[in-house]
């Protein structure tokens, strides 16, 4: 361990500081530290306490000379004054005096040109399991001389004065780019670390490295043929790019760069509401000895999880070293791809069930990141809601949406990617009327596209969106191919995809003065009242 003026003080100040414990030493701290239970599977069960998800409205970046010109300031980029967070930083470093730290050094990037060394500092011991799970892990000679790139300090018990330190509650996560260090306190949810880093790479891959940060999965074939997956959470990604005949790179966050494609991670952190056996087999697999699952509940009298049971929140999550999951890519690493496919559940039942998009269309889509989410049960509340998150993936995104989907466009040209909108929902009418999209459809799609069986078909042009529909597809129905025939009144059809499109272009508008021609002649035609 090398050196580093921060984390040096933060160590020697410290009452015990532990570094660099394995797996089954951090397991058996959590527990003598009563900081969670073994389950039946040898897994720890943690609680993250108030937070059990992340705080995005408390997320801060420092203002400074080297991102006040470059970060998409707004809701998402919080500006934060370099003085405060110097004066904070002081705080949480002595606020670590005389406590015991779980220390780390791990790395993000698995492509070794694009490696980012990190050292965490954690209060829990559960945390820093974590940190051992989702990053990559350094061998034990790297370990004796990593320097790290960037610090992350994380002390959950800390709590900041917001009318004194700026924040807006007594929790916050803040990133200076300048300084790199990632400070968080007031929170114990690990997802806090890990999208703290991916918003780091979102900002100096695309910066300092032309690399496109991308929020997706990935997955490679026999023939080494990558595809990508975006999808926001309820479109199947999880599941579609899980296949048995395809190895996966990774689950979540990746780079795409001038070499191919690699993973961020080490590990994969899976939401386990309803989890089981027969639906997820490779995460009910990977929950054993040494995963750390959080925010569970027990069966009443056992150690069994009973993932049913939302009592502490619906964002139940398991959090396991990749190699887990049967079928892995060793390294997490792929060529270019030659499929990136957007999934979408579009409970309207308006977009098709597979189209391929051009370059523009892709850039729009992707800046759009749209999905729908069936209506609650509210009175009177019968219709469908639009989510749109740009980039799939807009809460980690330092930079303008525009400045990554300009990138997408330029890697999709130049190595001749086919790009597919997958929907993953409703057909022949919106939820209540119609029916979901089946599964083994979606995935004769997906494999008829992976399989270059879509690249003779013919096309028809859908007029509200302009995507290409497949006429035929091996394994599907081509009745349910084209969304208008399978409505029973065509002109209703018409009517909910006008409506989508609008949702769409509302949404648009706040993109539209940071992207160029191409991408905004891709939106949606709404139609005239005859159609």
């Amino acid at each position: 361990m090398k050196s580093n003026p921060i984390t040096d003080r933060v160590i020697a100040n410290s009452g015990k500081a532990h570094i660099n414990l394995s797996m089954d030493e951090l397991l058996a701290a959590a527990i003598s530290r009563k900081e969670g239970t073994l389950t039946d599977k040898g897994a720890l069960a943690a609680d993250t306490g108030k937070f059990t998800g992340r705080s995005p409205k408390d997320k801060f970046t420092v203002e400074d000379d080297l991102t006040r010109d470059t970060v998409w300031w707004g809701d998402i980029n919080q500006p934060y004054d370099k003085e405060k967070f110097d004066a904070l930083l002081e705080k949480v470093i002595e606020h670590y005096e005389g406590k015991e730290i779980f220390v780390r050094d791990a790395y993000a990037c698995a492509d070794p040109n694009y490696r980012l060394n990190v050292r965490v500092v954690n209060e829990s011991a559960y945390q820093n399991l974590f940190v051992h799970h989702m990053f990559l892990r350094p061998t034990e000679e790297e370990q004796k001389s990593i320097d790290p790139d960037w610090i992350i300090l994380a002390a959950p018990s800390f709590m900041a004065s917001p009318e004194v330190d700026g924040t807006r509650q007594e929790n916050f996560s803040i990133i200076d780019f300048s300084r790199k260090i990632y400070l968080i306190g007031g929170s114990g949810y690990t997802g806090e670390i890990k999208k703290g880093i991916f918003t780091v790479l979102n900002y100096i891959l695309p910066t300092e490295r032309d690399v496109l940060s991308m929020h997706c999965s990935a997955n490679i074939g026999k023939n080494k043929d990558t595809a990508i997956f975006f999808g926001l959470s309820g479109t199947g990604k999880t599941t579609l790019s899980a296949d048995p005949d395809r190895a996966l790179i990774g689950d979540d966050e990746h780079g795409w760069s001038d070499e191919g494609v690699f993973n961020f991670e080490g590990g994969c952190y899976a939401k386990v509401i309803d989890l089981s056996a027969e639906k997820e087999p490779q995460i009910w697999d990977a929950i054993k000895s040494g995963t750390l699952v959080e925010n569970v509940r027990f069966k009443p009298g056992t150690n069994e999880v009973n993932y049913e049971d939302v009592t502490v929140t619906p964002n139940t999550r398991a959090a396991y070293p990749i190699h887990y999951i049967n079928g892995i890519a060793e390294p997490s690493v792929g060529p270019h791809p030659k499929n990136i496919f957007f999934l979408t559940c579009d409970a309207f039942g308006v977009l098709p069930p597979i189209s391929k998009l051009n370059s523009g269309q892709a850039m729009y889509h992707f800046i759009s990141g749209y999905t729908a989410k069936v209506a609650g049960t509210e009175l009177g509340i019968n219709e469908p809601q639009a989510t749109f998150s740009a980039c799939f993936g807009a809460a980690f995104l330092p930079l303008h949406p525009g400045q990554y989907a300009e990138m997408l466009g330029q890697k999709m040209t130049e190595h001749k990617v086919n790009v597919w909108l997958v929907n993953t929902g409703w057909s022949g009418g919106p939820h209540g009327v119609g029916k979901r999209m089946k599964l083994g459809y979606t995935r004769a799609m997906i494999s008829a596209a992976l399989e270059g069986q879509l690249d003779h078909v013919a096309y028809v042009k859908d007029p509200v969106f302009g995507v290409s529909i497949p006429e035929s597809c091996p394994g599907v129905p081509s009745e349910l191919l084209n969304p208008r025939d399978t409505w029973s009144n065509p002109h209703d059809y018409d009517k909910k995809a006008n409506h989508l499109a609008g949702l769409f272009n509302d949404n648009f508008d706040k993109y539209k003065s940071g992207v160029s021609q191409e991408i905004i002649d891709a939106a949606p035609k709404v139609q005239g009242a005859s159609n």
